[in-house]
């Protein structure tokens, strides 16, 4: 057991953690913090292994007497997503996150806090440095989790095979116990654009932001207002009010698996400013009707721009037709399980790629791996419509619940123990990496725990610090009692 007060906890945690916070850690960007956990870890006494993609499992030997006990695998990401408020100054390849640490919460200035999944991972670090008495344990830190689950799709099978129990500390309430989540599947739509010279004598920057954006699963049933539809619903209406104009550009989003807070475009035109922002005021008392009990900080900014190219008509048309078509939202709620979202899509992002080709990146989820069929179908109907290619990622496994659960029966024993509240159970409608552990050995024992953390994969991202310490007693009293 760990015999330390709750401050004590709290800062050797975060100690930890701020070694990973001075670390960019993007997804798909991960080789430097994957380094640094290669040597944190040795340097505990663990024998570590660093794979081809950049994963690190990390054994740390029982101590005398445990030799015999399970094998138990705490595991987390060591990827982040990376978005900055408006006006911020922040390269995500480069700059390391700027730690803000009040009496309740950790936060971060301006940027995504990378709690999501950096304090899971502080948390291996922590248990596994403190604890005296224990039997065989393992560290697995994937790389890549945000985007794609890469480093859970490549790990091997090995790794996983020889334990018992895995514990993945990637979930967000630390009085919830998750016992399975939701499957998904990346798909990117990409059109190559042509372009000219553009006709008219004006040109305007259109710039929406004050959304709240959020976490693609865990918000999608929040009434938020996602940016670039909004957008794309907006340069329609222009259209429908008679305003002749080409696109010059539309970009909008941060990540696939964020809901956007922000989109742009930039118009080429004969018309008159105000009559853009004419436009642009019925669009926002629209939006406010829409989505205004909950985002109600919609803000448009109208400014002159200088485009030295616009998109053909047709780009522009098949840009919004399909922006328009494509679901974001809620679109199913579980017939089984009360209050949870079955499936849903968001449209993450709209970016330029290589100078000449526009993509959307989508991510629809499910519990039903079968509605994820659906929106493949969708998808490559919709490409064939509006003239652009379809990109369909491998679709990633669901988790589902295990009945007989000895790990998730003595987690709520061992919570209720220690904090005289029963712990809910749960099944979570985003995506984890427990699915790929499950299917590559159908016998391990998983469950997935977090501490209280708000706003994730936004600027608003925190930490609330007096959830740390329940988590790693509960952890830490569960692996006790597995090793008996």
């Amino acid at each position: 057991m760990l015999n330390l007060s709750k401050e004590a906890i709290i800062d050797g945690v975060l100690e930890e953690f701020s070694q990973l916070a001075r670390i960019p850690r993007q997804s798909g960007h991960e080789k430097a913090v994957s380094d640094y956990l290669v040597k944190a870890f040795s340097d505990i006494g663990c024998e570590v292994h660093q794979d081809e993609v950049n994963n690190v499992i990390a054994d740390l030997p029982a101590t005398a007497g445990k030799e015999s006990a399970p094998m138990i695998i705490l595991q987390g990401h060591m990827d982040m997503v990376c978005v900055a408020a408006h006006g911020v100054n922040y390269d995500p390849l480069t700059d390391s996150i700027k730690l803000v640490r009040d009496e309740k919460f950790l936060s971060a200035d301006g940027t995504s806090l990378g709690a999501d999944d950096g304090i899971g991972v502080a948390e291996a670090l922590y248990i596994m440095k403190n604890l005296k008495s224990h039997g065989p344990l393992r560290a697995i830190i994937t790389v890549d989790e945000e985007q794609g689950m890469t480093g859970a799709v490549h790990l091997d099978a090995k790794y996983l095979k020889d334990a018992q129990y895995l514990i993945n500390c990637d979930s967000e309430n630390y009085d919830e116990l998750t016992v399975g989540s939701a499957g998904s599947v990346n798909i990117d739509f990409n059109r190559k654009l042509t372009y000219s010279a553009p006709q008219g004598n004006k040109a305007y920057k259109i710039h929406l932001k004050g959304l709240l954006g959020g976490h693609s699963g865990m918000e999608i049933n929040k009434g938020r207002a996602n940016a670039i539809r909004i957008m794309a619903i907006l340069l329609n209406a222009l259209d429908e009010a008679g305003i002749s104009y080409e696109l010059a550009s539309f970009i909008g989003g941060k990540a696939r698996n964020s809901i956007p807070a922000e989109a742009e475009v930039v118009i080429s035109t004969m018309a008159e400013a105000q009559v853009i922002q004419e436009v642009i005021d019925a669009e926002r008392d629209s939006c406010l009707d829409k989505y205004g009990a909950v985002d109600n900080n919609i803000e448009f900014d109208l400014t002159a721009a200088q485009p030295q190219r616009v998109m053909s008509e047709a780009d522009r048309d098949s840009i919004i037709r399909l922006l328009i078509y494509l679901h974001s939202g809620v679109y199913a709620m579980s017939q089984v399980v009360p209050g949870l979202v079955e499936t849903s899509a968001n449209i993450g992002m709209v970016k330029l790629k290589d100078g000449e080709v526009l993509s959307i990146a989508c991510l629809p989820r499910s519990s039903n791996d079968a509605k994820i069929g659906e929106f493949i179908l969708q998808a490559d109907i919709l490409a064939q419509m509006t003239g652009f290619t379809a990109v369909i990622d491998k679709q990633t496994p669901g988790w589902k619940e295990n009945q007989n659960s000895k790990l998730a029966k003595v987690m709520l024993e061992v919570f209720e123990a220690q904090n005289g509240i029963p712990m809910k159970v749960e099944t979570i409608h985003a995506g984890l990496e427990c699915g790929y552990h499950v299917m590559k050995n159908p016998e391990l024992d998983v469950v997935s725990i977090g501490v209280n953390t708000f706003d994730i994969h936004s600027p608003k991202e925190r930490e609330e610090l007096a959830t740390i310490p329940p988590q790693i007693k509960l952890i830490v009293e569960t692996m006790s009692r597995l090793a008996e």
